[in-house]
């Protein structure tokens, strides 16, 4: 299997980002955990290194250590059957140094969350047994109904989506973390720095939206998920960077001229599938293992969608752009009517013909999601499990209820 140069490249982007990481920490740099649902653009703007806290877990599934670290988790006196996902990286630090992902997650000096439930509070709360690390949490705010299709308006009237109050709140949280960071490590927060940073960013996600758009229109499709989710989650996390922006643009590039030549992940493409949830890190060869059998292609995921519909802000003022583009995001992706609208919305457009439905316990909203495709007209097949704790998923399992599914669809 010939995978992506774009998802190549930025796989080792990313593991000679982190070992140069590990080497600033031993060399007495400071460095932020954040949370995804959290603002890492301050950080960046700031000169602050930062480590995504659900990019690590994803490494620690992909690297079979999720088990032992909720065992670590529990011996800690934590529950480690609840919010696994985030919980991850804690309890990563009591993995033997030998035997952990990539050499390790450093300590870090800080943490910062969104509290997006109370569970996820504790969890960023619980890194503080340690004294040293500093903890910066961001209110949570309610959803509202937007007054049009929020993927229409974000980009440029991010109040009619999520509420001129909910933004102002996070604005002026952005200030307060502005305040924490600069009497943490001592730097100087520079407005012209984030506004270039947001211009990165918006050059970054319409390159993504352009590859979204591609995928979506091509019959039969290119590219497999399980390599547009690197070559686009990898440029993610460093978003706001010359080289995110210019990673999305390569994956733009490289896309367009797989479209060009009529190129096809499956000849025989007969069904076409979406996977709704949390990526599969733990065995991401499921993603194509249908393709020979059934002729079954997965053509779309959550991450590259979200980024082209998700994340562009445009607008004068970037701390408030900055609160607009995380003050709702979970909302776009899990809270009703936002999220079951849009995930209808690209299941037209990429012209699925089903939808296996990855559903955790600490995911809202996922019976509205699953209800708005089967009214639709869209088949759905929901898994009950935490895609980053294995004691919850069989595979053997999962890849059997798939394919009596895909056959389903195909009578």
């Amino acid at each position: 299997m010939t995978r992506l140069e774009s998802a190549s490249a930025a796989l080792t982007h990313q593991r000679e980002w982190f070992a140069s990481l590990r080497a600033a920490v031993a060399d007495g740099e400071r460095f932020a955990l954040v949370n995804a649902d959290a603002p890492q653009e301050i950080l960046r703007a700031m000169g602050i290194p930062y480590v995504v806290n659900q990019w690590w877990a994803s490494i620690v599934t992909a690297k079979q250590a999720a088990a032992e670290s909720l065992e670590q988790v529990a011996r800690s006196g934590y529950p480690d059957d609840s919010r696994q996902y985030d919980v991850l990286a804690l309890g990563s630090r009591g993995l033997d140094a030998e035997g952990a992902p990539w050499g390790g997650l450093p300590k870090p000096d800080l943490v910062i969350a969104e509290l997006s439930g109370d569970a996820t509070g504790k969890v960023f709360e619980a890194w503080t047994d340690d004294p040293s690390i500093g903890y910066f949490a961001y209110e949570r705010t309610a959803a509202i109904t937007p007054d049009g299709p929020w993927w229409e308006l974000a980009r440029w009237h991010w109040d009619r989506v999520f509420g001129p109050e909910r933004i102002a709140l996070m604005a002026a949280e952005n200030r307060l973390l502005i305040e924490f960071l600069e009497e943490r490590t001592g730097r100087t927060f520079e407005l012209s720095r984030l506004e270039r940073v947001m211009r990165l960013i918006n050059e970054q996600e319409e390159y993504n939206r352009e590859t979204r758009d591609l995928i979506a229109a091509a019959r039969p499709t290119p590219v497999r998920v399980s390599d547009t989710i690197p070559a686009v989650m990898v440029p993610q996390w460093h978003r706001g960077s010359e080289w995110g922006r210019d990673a999305a643009r390569a994956l733009r590039d490289e896309v367009a001229g797989m479209v060009a030549a009529g190129g096809a992940v499956c000849e025989g493409e007969r069904t076409r599938l979406m996977w709704v949830g949390r990526g599969l890190w733990s065995d991401t060869s499921m993603y194509r293992r249908f393709e020979e059998e059934y002729g079954a292609v997965f053509v779309w995921s959550m991450y590259l969608a979200i980024a082209a519909d998700g994340y562009i802000r445009y607008g004068d003022d970037a701390i408030q752009a900055l609160a607009a583009r995380f003050v709702g995001i979970t909302d776009l992706l899990y809270a009703p009517p936002l999220a079951p609208e849009w995930y209808v919305k690209e299941a037209r457009t990429h012209g699925v013909d089903g939808v296996v439905h990855l559903v955790a316990d600490d995911v809202p909203g996922a019976s509205f999601i699953t209800l708005a495709l089967e009214e639709a007209g869209i088949a759905v097949l929901e898994i009950r499990a935490s895609n980053a704790d294995p004691r919850t998923l069989d595979l053997s399992d999962v890849e059997h209820a798939m394919s009596a599914f895909i056959a389903g669809l195909a009578t």
